[in-house]
């Protein structure tokens, strides 16, 4: 189910035929290729050790560990980060829009059903780095797609930070996240907004529309009132 996930978003990447957008979807195919083939390899060392594939029961440590950082490798948390504003700089809006939600979505599940039995430890400490980090990058930015991947991985860091206590409150965090984002995206997209610089003239044309941008981007930075 990753893989065909993986491999149905790649000509979306690499539609526009720039050489920068087939270098973010060969960048996207090797990293999740990498990370696929480390969840395949913590279940083999779990099954090695325990004699069963159930991957929810993960009682080996060693593959707790390796499926942790697979799992974080897909979703794009730190120190796996790299890759994510590079590959969501090189897509088009709403190809970015589809790799911030709906690609989120297995890694994010699989880690929902793992959660008791990944590393809470690691967890917590690429939680912790993936919000401080996202909020620091985003700062020096420019162009609007590397913000929305940071603002991703800071949102992400969140995510899974809570992941051990409550995960009913992780998956409610991302849906409210996706629709956030869903709305940023696709109003970036009607007006054609790319860079900072053209979403400062952008008010003039669709004064409405950019007060509920301004909105979204309170909302989705939960900062008051909303």
């Amino acid at each position: 189910g990753l893989e065909i996930n993986t491999l149905a978003v790649l000509p979306l990447i690499s539609k526009s035929h720039h050489p920068r957008a087939i270098e973010a979807a060969t960048k996207y195919f090797l990293v999740q290729a990498a990370a696929s083939a480390l969840v395949l390899f913590s279940s083999m060392t779990n099954a090695w050790h325990t004699g069963q594939w159930d991957i929810t029961q993960l009682t080996q440590p060693t593959s707790c560990l390796i499926l942790t950082s697979a799992i974080a490798m897909k979703l794009g948390l730190v120190p796996f980060h790299f890759w994510f504003p590079e590959v969501l700089q090189g897509s088009p809006l709403t190809t970015g829009l589809l790799l911030s939600t709906i690609m989120k979505l297995p890694p994010i599940t699989l880690l929902y059903m793992t959660s008791p039995s990944l590393n809470p430890t690691l967890l917590t400490t690429m939680a912790i780095f993936s919000t401080a980090l996202g909020g620091w990058m985003g700062l020096n930015q420019t162009q609007i797609r590397k913000i929305l991947a940071f603002s991703s991985i800071s949102h992400l860091g969140w995510m899974v930070i809570i992941i051990s206590y409550n995960p009913k409150l992780t998956l409610l965090n991302f849906y409210l996240y996706a629709l956030m984002t869903t709305t940023v995206f696709l109003t970036m997209n009607s007006i054609k907004a790319l860079k900072l610089s053209t979403l400062m003239t952008a008010w003039t044309k669709v004064p409405s529309l950019n007060a509920m941008l301004l909105l979204t981007l309170l909302s989705l930075a939960g900062l008051p009132p909303l």
